[in-house]
């Protein structure tokens, strides 16, 4: 029993100790404190986090699975580039996503769905309020994964909430941008629209929001990146982003 109880809390402990380094990378890369492309050494974040490669290992092979960290051919790992060329192709499916879930709960919805996006977007604001850019990614994502619930398709909201994952990096910049413009009202100010839209159950009205949200996203993306990276790869991604949505 000794020899069980001892295996158990180790397995334990080693489990422990992989979530720590999971949770504390995780929140780095979306932050961006850890720039897309920087190298992640097994060897020097077991130093960092003080214990052995094994948990470093499982933590980034978690990383991996949720697209935040690739594993090159020469075994070494690095945290997951954005590449910025796709991003049009990015948020064209990201538009319809968006729509069609967003129709489906105006036209779904129960008095019980309401509450909770209604919930969700309080979570949000309260996130907004502090200016705290990984809780308003994960809240701004309950919010409209409660939308895509009530739209009753899961294979929608699958494909949703991927699009989602993957732009949590770009949205921290969206935000990042609305801050710095003071347009933080914005994104409060459209999720209400929104949600008031799937109440009345007006399908061509949530559509229509969902796409302006989109949009909102897009234009202050290609902003941020115009003030910061005034280069000819910036400028190419804004012509072509911007010729979509016509």
């Amino acid at each position: 029993m000794k020899k069980a109880s001892v295996e158990a809390d180790t397995k334990r402990t080693k489990g422990s100790s992989s979530k720590n380094v999971y949770d504390t990378l995780r929140t780095e890369i979306l932050e961006l404190k850890l720039s897309p492309g920087q190298m992640l050494d097994e060897t020097t974040l077991a130093e960092r986090f003080d214990m052995s490669r094994s948990p470093v290992r499982e933590a980034l092979i978690r990383l991996s699975a949720d697209g935040l960290v690739v594993t090159l051919p020469n075994r070494s790992t690095i945290v997951a580039p954005i590449e910025i060329s796709a991003f049009p192709k990015y948020v064209e499916a990201l538009s319809v996503a968006q729509r069609i879930n967003t129709r489906l709960a105006a036209e779904l919805r129960t008095d019980f769905d309401l509450a909770i996006i209604a919930q969700r977007q309080r979570e949000f604001e309260a996130a907004v309020a502090t200016g705290d850019h990984l809780a308003m990614s994960e809240t701004n994502k309950g919010f409209h994964m409660a939308i895509a619930d009530a739209g009753r398709n899961p294979y929608l909201a699958a494909f949703y909430e991927k699009l989602l994952d993957q732009g949590r990096r770009m949205l921290h910049m969206h935000f990042e941008y609305l801050e710095r413009t003071n347009d933080g009202y914005l994104l409060t100010d459209e999720h209400n629209q929104m949600l008031e839209a799937i109440r009345v159950q007006d399908v061509e009205l949530a559509d229509q929001l969902a796409l302006q949200h989109t949009r909102q996203f897009r234009d202050n993306f290609i902003q941020f990146m115009k003030e910061n990276y005034t280069n000819d790869m910036s400028l190419a991604v804004e012509r072509s982003a911007e010729s979509m949505f016509v």
